[in-house]
């Protein structure tokens, strides 16, 4: 009884842990919109995949997580901050409606699920609401070595699968509804709003490094 409730609770984390918006759901609904539900699913899948490896880690080695996190937090949100910049730059500038097809959708490619994984990996508040979630939820296991845990790390991966699918099928059933114009706008915005993600994280690192004296490790 008890592995079956740590299994459905860990299915609710993998769902609530994809739930926020940030900067991977942002890129999620501009693949989407400009390329298809397909490619915005893929894209999704990136995120899940980052996800579960958080849901291991928070299983495994929580206060070693910390320890390094803490240790290395500036590192961190520089290498996050220019990853987010990049990727928003990317998807601002560029046309996504280049290869676009006959029936207005875009091949869906390794890149949309790369772009996703090097985010949510960037981000270092995306570890702390899972392990937040974790808590909240009360899973735990006394022997986190035994079969057990498996199932536990599968219902994670699958909570996080079922919310991008939901969200990618709902926003691709009204894609129709926009036109081009207006979809190539919301690439240019999320981008920008990618992007103002990014400096922020630069922005907390510099201030960081110049006020407070913070060292780079």
């Amino acid at each position: 009884m008890d592995l079956f409730l740590n299994i459905l609770k860990a299915f609710l984390v993998g769902f609530a842990a994809s739930v926020p918006v940030g900067p991977v759901a942002i890129l999620v609904v501009q693949k989407t919109l400009s390329k298809g539900y397909r490619a915005g699913f893929i894209t999704g899948l990136g995120a899940s995949v980052v996800d579960t490896l958080f849901a291991v880690i928070a299983v495994f080695a929580l206060a070693a997580t910390q320890e390094f996190l803490n240790a290395h937090e500036l590192v961190i949100l520089l290498a996050g901050g220019a990853i987010l910049v990049g990727i928003g730059l990317s998807m601002a500038l560029k046309d996504p409606f280049r290869k676009v097809r006959s029936d207005g959708t875009s091949k869906a490619s390794a890149t949309d699920f790369l772009q996703a994984l090097f985010m949510t990996i960037s981000n270092p508040g995306a570890i702390f609401v899972m392990l937040a979630l974790f808590a909240f939820f009360g899973i735990t296991d006394n022997s986190p070595e035994s079969w057990r845990v498996a199932p536990i790390l599968l219902s994670v991966a699958g909570g996080s699968v079922t919310y991008w699918f939901l969200l990618t099928w709902g926003l691709g059933r009204f894609r129709d509804k926009f036109t081009m114009t207006t979809l190539l706008w919301v690439s240019r915005v999320t981008g920008a709003l990618v992007v103002i993600i990014g400096i922020a994280l630069l922005t907390q690192a510099v201030f960081e490094i110049v006020f407070h004296g913070a060292p780079i490790q």
